[in-house]
C-alpha cells in the first residue's frame, strides 16, 4: 500500500491540481493508493507572499498525523507500506519514523522537496536563515526519508552544498537517497488545451509569480515604467480564478521572471504551452532547463540597481522578443519537448512501481 500524504488545496497553487491528479496518476499506473488528507475548514488565504498559510498548514498536517497514528494503533500499517509526502518539509515524518521504528514495522518513506532554509531566498531562508533548530530539523527530515525527490539538479546542488562540506560527502548522499525526478504535472497541457490556439496575442508582459521579495516585483514595475508601450500585468494583484489566469496567459506575448528563487518554474512552462514567450534569467533552475533563446544574462536583474544599470539592454531584448513573437512561436513546441520531462510524473511513477 502507498499512503499519499497530500498538501492542502490552494486555488492559485498547483496543490489544487495535485489533489486529484497525483492519486489518479498513481492508480492508473497500478499503484494501490490511500490518500491521507487534512480538514477542509482551515484558513484558506495564504500568508502574504507565501505559498501556504503558516498556521493553517500546521492544522492540516497535524490532522494527517492523527490519522496515521490511529492506523498504527489499529494495526493497519504493514511491512512494505510506502508513505509519500508531497511536501518533504513536513515535521510529521519524524513522528511517522518514530512509530515505525519502535513498532518494528519496515516501511519506506519518500518526500518531494520544494524549498527550505537552505535556500537563502525562501521564506525560511530569509526570516530564519541558518538557525540551528531549522537546519537540524531539515537534516532530520531528510534522514527520515528513504527517497528524497528533487525536480532539478540545481535544487539538489543547493541542498547538498548547504548540508555537506566536501564533494566526497555530497557524492555519498546523492548515491544514498537523493533521486531526481520530474514533478507530476501532466495536467498542465490538458488544462491549457483549450487556450493553446489563441492567436489573438496582445502586447502584454505577464508577471505570473507570487508578489514576494524573492520574485522581485519591483524589477518588473521599474521595467514597466520604462516601457509604456506594453501592458505589464502582475497576476496576483488581480486575484484571478484559474480559467481567468489561463485566458490572460494565452493572450500575453511574454511571461517574465527576475526571480532570485526558483527550483523548477511552473508558470514559465504554462506560458509556452499557450504560446507565451518566456523571458528568464540565466540562473537558478532556469539555467539547467531553458534554451539560450529564452534566457537573458543574470546580471541584468540581480537587484533593482542592476536592472537600472542594464535597462537599455533589457528594453532592447524585450523589444526584439515582442516584435518577433510570431516568428518565435514555431520554436515553442520544440522547447516544450525539451523541458517536458521536468513536468512529468513518469520517473517518479517508475521508481515507485519498482520500490513499493
Amino acid at each position: 500500500m502507498l499512503y499519499l500524504i497530500d498538501l492542502e488545496s490552494v486555488e492559485s497553487r498547483y496543490t489544487k491540481q495535485w489533489k486529484t491528479h497525483l492519486p489518479t496518476l498513481l492508480r492508473s499506473n497500478g499503484i494501490d493508493v490511500t490518500v491521507i488528507e487534512g480538514p477542509t475548514d482551515i484558513p484558506a488565504a495564504t500568508t502574504p507572499g507565501a505559498f501556504l498559510n503558516f498556521g493553517g498548514t500546521n492544522i492540516y498536517k497535524s490532522a494527517q498525523l492523527e490519522q496515521i497514528a490511529k492506523m498504527f494503533c489499529d494495526g493497519k500499517i504493514n511491512d512494505g507500506d510506502y508513505f509519500l509526502y508531497t511536501d518533504a518539509w513536513n515535521p510529521t515524518v519524524i513522528q511517522l519514523k518514530y512509530m515505525a521504528e519502535l513498532l518494528g514495522i519496515k516501511i519506506r518513506i519518500g518526500g518531494l522537496w520544494h524549498a527550505g532554509s537552505y535556500d537563502p531566498q525562501d521564506f525560511l531562508g530569509r526570516l530564519i536563515g541558518d538557525a540551528s533548530w531549522v537546519r537540524k530539523a531539515e537534516m532530520s527530515m531528510y534522514d527520515c526519508y528513504n527517497d528524497n525527490f528533487f525536480a532539478t539538479r540545481f535544487h539538489i546542488d543547493l541542498f547538498a552544498n548547504t548540508f555537506w562540506d566536501n564533494d566526497r560527502d555530497i557524492d555519498r548522499q546523492l548515491l544514498h537517497s537523493i533521486r531526481q525526478v520530474g514533478w507530476p504535472m501532466e495536467y498542465i497541457e490538458t488544462d491549457l488545451g483549450a487556450y493553446k490556439n489563441n492567436k489573438a496575442k496582445e502586447d502584454i508582459i505577464l508577471f505570473p509569480h507570487r508578489i514576494a521579495p524573492e520574485k522581485q516585483p519591483e524589477v518588473f514595475d521599474y521595467i514597466a515604467e520604462q516601457m509604456p508601450e506594453y501592458k505589464f500585468i502582475k497576476c496576483q494583484e488581480l486575484e484571478l480564478s484559474k480559467p481567468d489566469y489561463h485566458d490572460l496567459l494565452s493572450k500575453s506575448k511574454m511571461v517574465f521572471s527576475a526571480n532570485l528563487q526558483e527550483t523548477l518554474g511552473i508558470s514559465m512552462y504554462e506560458g509556452i504551452v499557450v504560446g507565451s514567450v518566456p523571458m528568464v534569467p540565466d540562473r537558478l533552475s532556469y539555467s539547467e532547463m531553458w534554451s539560450e533563446q529564452f534566457k537573458y544574462p543574470s546580471e541584468w536583474t540581480t537587484s533593482l540597481d542592476s536592472t537600472k544599470k542594464n535597462i537599455e539592454n533589457i528594453k532592447a531584448y524585450i523589444h526584439t522578443q515582442m516584435n518577433k513573437n510570431a516568428d518565435i512561436q514555431p520554436m515553442l513546441q520544440e522547447e516544450i519537448n525539451s523541458v517536458k520531462s521536468f513536468y512529468s510524473g513518469n520517473d517518479i511513477v517508475d521508481y515507485l512501481n519498482n520500490n513499493t
